[in-house]
């Protein structure tokens, strides 16, 4: 995270609304009903939304959240660029660098900044014009503003090298899944089709109350932080829970065990996490949903069901109240064929092969963003 006292350490620094010009009067939005795909990519608050048929700018920009972006958690990114035929919505400020600013290191300012000092409103917080504007950037000479651009552009390249491995694993075990069982919607292979209630107890949790979390004790996971394990196996938590409420919680079956599925119901539905030996933590009632296997099933196989459109599709479906959430009730009628239980251990078997080069590669991944913040603060503190 890049803060303001950071910045000032030691090279000059400048309002931001002195070093760039705003083109926000040139933003157009529209609305997903009215948007017509197309070649060009449509850009808002966290980055492209999808395409449309026509453009607004054609050159390199700096995009930064106005409303919606991950203010509370920049290391998700605030800021990012673009470039070519593009379209903006209102959601997402749009920044020309002045000549005295080189776009690249712009932008790397301002993807992890703390802007929360300028941000306004309580529910949902908006970065406005008049607060980007006071923005404190520093402004070293311009070949030390391209060095630093350059240095830091290499090491996120070696980050985004160790996503995309990540990425080729979770593919190969998505298609070792379909290779041994076919794809659910079509069922080639003839196997029994179940209901998911009929093989797992699913349940929520017992309420806790916001006034409960802590900032240390037990990790307590909302939607977002099971999708964040769905993804990349690891999780950097910042909400937790007492030890005596733990304790309390986990009094007979509370608590999730090692086997146990975990999926989101609420925001990004479907995001499936299998429970490891040694995680310890809480969950969120109604935003996360917990699946205890029972009888002939392995979770390992349902864990990776989830990534398939068939499921996703169920996962989905519903009307009025339920749209945007997953339901137990609907998670109960989930459908999805059954091999064998021998084929879904010989499944699974495969899977933790695969998981122990993933486990290295995430590993990997945590030394690697925490090595890029660390270079981040050293590059903006005068110290690279």
């Amino acid at each position: 995270m890049i803060s303001r006292s950071l910045v000032s350490a030691r090279f000059p620094t400048k309002p931001l609304g002195e070093v760039v010009e705003f083109l926000d009067n040139m933003r157009r939005p529209v609305t997903e009903s009215e948007r017509v795909d197309g070649p060009y990519p449509y850009y808002g608050a966290n980055g492209q939304q999808g395409t449309i048929d026509g453009y607004i700018f054609d050159e390199p920009l700096v995009l930064l959240a106005e409303d919606g972006g991950h203010f509370n958690d920049p290391s998700k990114g605030i800021a990012y660029r673009i470039s070519g035929k593009t379209w903006v919505n209102n959601h997402a400020h749009v920044l020309r660098p002045k000549p005295e600013i080189d776009l690249g290191f712009l932008c790397r300012v301002l993807e992890n900044y703390d802007v929360t000092p300028w941000v306004t409103g309580t529910t949902r917080g908006k970065l406005t014009q008049a607060g980007a504007a006071q923005i404190v950037i520093p402004v070293p000479p311009l070949p030390e503003q391209r060095r630093i651009a350059e240095i830091l552009d290499k090491a996120d390249a070696l980050r985004a090298k160790r996503r995309a491995t990540l990425r080729k694993l979770d593919e190969l075990t998505q298609y070792i899944f379909l290779d041994m069982f076919g794809d659910p919607a079509t069922n080639p292979k003839g196997w029994p089709e179940r209901m998911l209630g009929e093989v797992f107890e699913i349940c929520s949790s017992r309420r806790v109350l916001e006034s409960q979390w802590k900032k240390e004790g037990v990790p307590f996971y909302r939607a977002r932080e099971i999708v964040k394990l769905a993804k990349d196996g690891y999780v950097d938590n910042d909400l937790f829970i007492s030890e005596d409420l733990f304790n309390e919680l986990s009094a007979g079956n509370g608590a999730p065990k090692a086997g146990d599925l975990m999926v989101s119901a609420v925001g990004t539905l479907g995001a499936c996490y299998q429970v490891r030996e040694g995680d310890r933590f809480y969950f969120k009632d109604a935003s996360v949903l917990r699946f205890i296997p029972k009888g002939e099933v392995e979770p390992a196989f349902v864990r990776y069901a989830f990534s398939t459109d068939y499921v996703l599709g169920q996962v989905h479906s519903g009307s009025g109240s339920t749209v945007g959430t997953y339901t137990i009730a609907r998670a109960r009628q989930t459908r999805l064929y059954l091999p064998p239980i021998e084929l879904q251990r010989r499944f699974a078997h495969l899977v933790e092969r695969v998981q122990r080069h993933a486990k290295l590669h995430s590993a990997a991944m945590r030394h690697f963003d925490s090595l890029f913040a660390a270079l981040q603060r050293r590059a903006f503190s005068g110290g690279l």
